[in-house]
């Protein structure tokens, strides 16, 4: 099957010109994002919304509770889902989204890294549990820089995967996959980027950030907790989620709370841009982008028919 991708770093603005892809070609857009994936959180992690989408299908958001436990084979477990459901309805898929790699392991295959062991999870899971993320990433750092540069201290999961993937083999996760190089194409893509000059990206990221306080961010967390759902875990490990939770605590003002997100937004967009800059084969489109070009850089990919053979 034939699949088109949209990638970039968060507040480059990807989602819109997904639906307005989508609605030219009659494409059903796949989610590409670790966190949009959550039900209840979708201020912070900026689903679109119906009125947005149009009635243009989006699969891949509000799949799962945010106290259960998700990672990269789910998701590509689920794609794949979506990816057949569109094919047996003669659709075009546009995948879109900046988690590099569930991009990465859709398309090329996941790497073959062996399952941790169950006293070095545990011991991870318990000490990530209790804060000591940014511990965990220091350690990660010193036997595994490719990886620990790749992962946020805040990224609980991959944290663990990747310190735990030392632990228990002696091998670093960048290691292994290498070796593995992702070289198996599961799907044949065309991928294309939007990306932004840096100072420019940030003035997006500060209004965006800003823009998602008023539209109910600090309400949308606290439901959250008051549903069970406190910021121990991994999904509120989202971008954000964690700072307010702490703000809606006591521990942090709402003034450090909006900062520390805004530095993290910065950071995590010029991880990703890290990422997409080394992936082969994005087409890349400044921003702002001409739809027109975009849409053309598509079409003979898309053979002005149906993808789904």
């Amino acid at each position: 099957m034939k699949i088109a991708a949209l990638v970039g770093p968060t507040a480059a603005g990807k989602t819109g010109v997904a639906i307005e892809l989508a609605r030219r070609w009659g494409a059903e857009i796949v989610g590409v994002d670790a966190s949009q994936v959550y039900r209840g959180m979708n201020v912070g992690t900026g689903k679109a919304t119906p009125a947005e989408l149009g009635g243009v299908r989006h699969h891949l958001l509000d799949v799962v509770s945010p106290g259960d436990p998700f990672d990269v084979g789910r998701y590509v477990e689920m794609a794949d889902s979506a990816l057949n459901e569109i094919k047996g309805r003669g659709g075009r898929a546009l995948l879109c989204g900046g988690t590099g790699l569930y991009l990465r392991a859709l398309i090329d295959g996941l790497c073959p890294a062996p399952p941790l062991t169950e006293d070095v999870r545990s011991s991870l899971r318990s000490r990530l549990a209790a804060g000591e993320g940014e511990a965990v990433h220091q350690e990660l750092l010193a036997v595994d820089p490719v990886a620990a540069q790749r992962i946020s201290p805040n990224d609980a999961q991959r944290l663990e995967r990747a310190l735990g993937v030392w632990h228990s083999t002696g091998k670093p996760l960048s290691t292994w996959q290498a070796e593995h190089g992702f070289g198996e194409k599961r799907y044949q893509a065309r991928l294309a980027g939007i990306r932004w000059p840096r100072a420019v990206l940030n003035e997006r990221i500060e209004v965006r950030v800003e823009q998602m306080f008023t539209m109910g961010w600090l309400e949308e967390v606290h439901g959250l907790i008051a549903a069970g759902h406190g910021p121990h875990l991994q999904s509120m490990g989202a971008l954000g989620y964690r700072f307010i939770a702490a703000h809606l605590a006591g521990e942090l003002s709402f003034k450090d709370a909006q900062e520390k997100t805004k530095i993290a937004t910065r950071r995590y967009a010029k991880r990703q841009m890290t990422w997409f800059s080394r992936t082969k084969g994005v087409h890349w489109f400044d921003g702002p982008v001409d739809i027109e070009a975009v849409d053309a850089y598509f079409a003979d990919f898309w053979d002005n028919g149906q993808t789904a053979k």
